[in-house]
């Protein structure tokens, strides 16, 4: 779409042109008109447009003057000029100033379309021909990108491609940075600035030769000037309300160092996690870090002792002491790995012990293997101990259930043994040292009856084998299965079997003289 400026002292010329304009089959977008040089330098500073149609000579500022002040200005547009004169020193001060046509008053249409569909042309070729420039060089940076990265991350690059690519950017190569950022960001809390907001800003600290962009993901990296200070990105960061932590390395000198100040900005970043306050880590957090350390087994194995109590602020205040920060602090991240590997190896012990026992629950240990899937430390800190209280409360309730499986055992086979003797809860419950009402449920609960109507059918079924075993009287088998009374053995007896137990006793013997004349009646 086309946007045209006509210039023109007499107003009647203006509105004439573009009524012409309107006519023409161009692609018209805006007409704007201005009555002098000075109106329309003010137009072409606030608005983008493509052609100017001027007249020359014009009050305050004529036409050659605009064109040589536009010139100056470097805004880019074409002219146009229309002229009631002849001279042919104003058509060569015109077309040495850029314009692309001459046109005398009074002006033919046919003319005035022509020069206008001439220059949009060249205007729209020229425009064509700059994308594709601009798209050849952004795919050839993209290469260059690519394989800076990929030489970054190790690829074998030969040193005639090293020695281009620092031609590229002498400045820069001979004395940069490598930087990482990474947006702050709490476990459930997805950051909201983008890694392109960071490198915005990176370019506007560094400028666009102090600064390429080597990576985008999983973090952002870049190659930075060395001679600016390395505290002036965070603090732009910070005052931008960017909440990043960057990890800047020394300085290096040559491309051939990028290998290896990647691995140091790494190691620089994941040491970030022993220090959660700062915003920016530089290799002088970690240069008198003590390099021989002995993992705090005794502790570890003093806290899992821990593990299956009810005390779970035990636990906490365990973990707390372990992972403590300024213990952490004092050690490469690699203690602190171990450290966490340590630990993630003590919980599956203990949870292989219950683990026929958890049914559908279960611990997730593999989401706290590995530290650096998480934000920061405070967010596996976090992960980590509720495993390990999940784990406690798994081992809790295993425990209990054991030792009551114990004492069930035993209250059960305390009534079979004394079935026959006066027998209630409290005495059973004394024998195995429960409360009365903790072990009257923790009865019914494993059971599935309670104690009394569990006696009931121990005594009951003694009492049936006595009855269609032996000749003993009704009474006297009562008093063997532990009834003291004849009335409340029969009340229960037909409450359970639904007849007397005279009639039980006949209708067993009868049972049994029929299976003995089948039994003899069979060759």
């Amino acid at each position: 779409m086309i946007n045209i400026l006509i210039v023109d002292d007499q107003k009647h010329i203006r509105d004439g042109l573009q009524a012409m304009l309107l006519q023409f089959p161009l692609e018209l977008n805006h007409i704007y008109c201005a009555a002098s040089g000075v109106e329309a330098l003010s137009l072409l500073r606030q608005h983008s447009i493509h052609i100017v149609i001027t007249d020359i000579m014009m009050p305050d500022m004529d036409g050659l003057a605009l064109m040589a002040q536009t010139k100056e200005e470097r805004i880019e547009l074409e002219y146009l000029i229309i002229s009631g004169y002849s001279d042919f020193t104003y058509a060569q001060k015109a077309i040495g100033l850029g314009a692309k046509g001459y046109l005398l008053k009074p002006l033919k249409r046919e003319d005035l379309q022509t020069s206008l569909e001439h220059i949009w042309q060249e205007i729209q070729t020229r425009q064509a021909l700059t994308f594709n420039m601009q798209h050849v060089s952004r795919l050839a940076q993209e290469t260059d990108r690519k394989e800076l990265r990929m030489f970054m991350q190790g690829a074998l690059i030969d040193d005639a491609w090293i020695l281009q690519i620092q031609q590229q950017n002498p400045a820069l190569w001979c004395n940069y940075r490598l930087c990482l950022l990474r947006e702050k960001c709490w476990i459930n809390q997805p950051g909201a600035i983008s890694a392109h907001s960071m490198e915005a800003m990176a370019y506007r600290v560094f400028g666009r030769q102090g600064c390429i962009c080597l990576q985008h993901r999983p973090y952002l990296i870049l190659a930075v000037d060395a001679s600016i200070d390395p505290g002036v990105l965070p603090a732009a960061l910070k005052g931008g309300k960017i909440d990043a932590i960057t990890a800047i390395t020394n300085p290096i000198q040559g491309l051939k160092g990028l290998p290896g100040s990647y691995t140091q900005v790494l190691e620089l970043y994941r040491h970030s996690y022993l220090f959660p306050d700062q915003y920016s880590i530089l290799p002088a957090h970690i240069e008198h870090m003590d390099q021989q350390w002995q993992l705090p087994y005794e502790d570890l194995y003093e806290l899992f002792q821990s593990v299956g109590t009810d005390n779970s602020s035990t636990i906490t205040q365990g973990i707390s002491a372990i992972f403590h920060k300024n213990v952490l602090q004092r050690y490469p991240i690699r203690y602190t790995q171990q450290l966490c590997a340590a630990t993630v190896q003590m919980m599956e012990e203990y949870e292989r012990v219950i683990r026929p026992y958890l049914g559908e629950e279960a611990l997730d240990l593999e989401s706290v293997r590995n530290l650096f899937d998480y934000p920061g430390m405070r967010d596996y800190m976090q992960a980590l101990q509720q495993q390990l209280l999940r784990l406690n409360q798994f081992y809790f309730e295993y425990k209990c259930s054991y030792r009551h499986s114990q004492d069930l055992n035993e209250a059960i086979r305390f009534i079979h043994e004394s079935y026959h003797k006066p027998l209630d809860l409290a005495m059973v419950s004394n024998h195995v040292s429960l409360n009365y009402a903790y072990f009257s449920n923790l009865f019914k609960k494993n059971i599935g009856k309670g104690f009394a109507e569990y006696l009931r059918d121990v005594r009951l079924n003694k009492a049936r084998r006595l009855l269609a075993e032996t000749d003993h009287k009704i009474v006297e088998v009562a008093a063997m299965v532990g009834y003291e009374s004849y009335k409340s053995f029969t009340r229960a007896f037909r409450l359970v079997m639904q007849i007397q137990p005279t009639e039980y006793r006949q209708m067993m013997r009868q049972k049994a003289e029929h299976e003995a004349q089948y039994d003899n009646a069979t060759p």
